[in-house]
């Protein structure tokens, strides 16, 4: 098996496993028993655990994008744009909501361990070139601009999605969490484009 294809096989054996029980049931014997080989053949292909989960961040945040950015069409302008990848996130979280999970648990445990942190701020990096895209995708296909720079606005964005991901994560109430981006959106929109929502 090419390398690429055995790191991709165990990144997504890593997820399957913790999805269910969470990072500390993530170990690497753990792991190698979910895809169905050896540990020799995980050490082939990464270097420490901690490399696996690095990968493991990108390929979750990767899923996300493309979630929220399936099928966006111009409809409905700037605000219209980020409704739809609110629905298409939400129904991602619906679907996956250990994938979710697991995340915030790897922000937590990154920033209690000196070692790991430089993960916590990778994974908020991706989230920042995430929100920064699904933005700048918007503007180009409504032709609209932003009125305040990018990066400031995918620093909101995210903010908005974190606090809605958690709340939803201990209610599971997914009406409520879309009437609150709903709000959250058209006050995006109206307060940081020339246009209205």
């Amino acid at each position: 098996m090419p390398v690429q294809q055995r790191r991709a096989a165990l990144v997504d054996a890593a997820l399957r496993v913790m999805a269910r029980g969470g990072l500390a049931a993530g170990t690497t014997r753990a792991i190698v028993a979910e895809a169905r080989m050896s540990l020799a053949s995980f050490h082939y292909a990464f270097d420490s655990r901690d490399e696996l989960l690095r990968e493991l961040v990108r390929g979750v945040v990767g899923r996300e994008f493309s979630a929220a950015t399936a099928g966006m069409t111009a409809d409905g302008g700037l605000a219209g744009c980020l409704r739809h990848a609110a629905a298409g996130y939400l129904q991602h979280l619906e679907r996956e909501p250990g994938h979710e999970l697991l995340m915030l648990e790897l922000t937590f445990h990154a920033l209690r361990n000196p070692a790991l942190q430089p993960l916590a701020r990778e994974q908020y990096r991706a989230y920042t070139v995430a929100a920064s895209r699904l933005l700048e995708q918007a503007a180009e296909l409504t032709g609209e601009q932003w009125a305040r720079p990018v990066p400031e606005l995918a620093r909101l964005l995210i903010t908005l999605v974190d606090g809605a991901t958690t709340t939803w994560l201990v209610d599971r109430d997914t009406a409520a969490t879309r009437a609150a981006l709903d709000v959250a959106i058209e006050a995006f929109v109206t307060g940081n484009s020339s246009v209205s929502p």
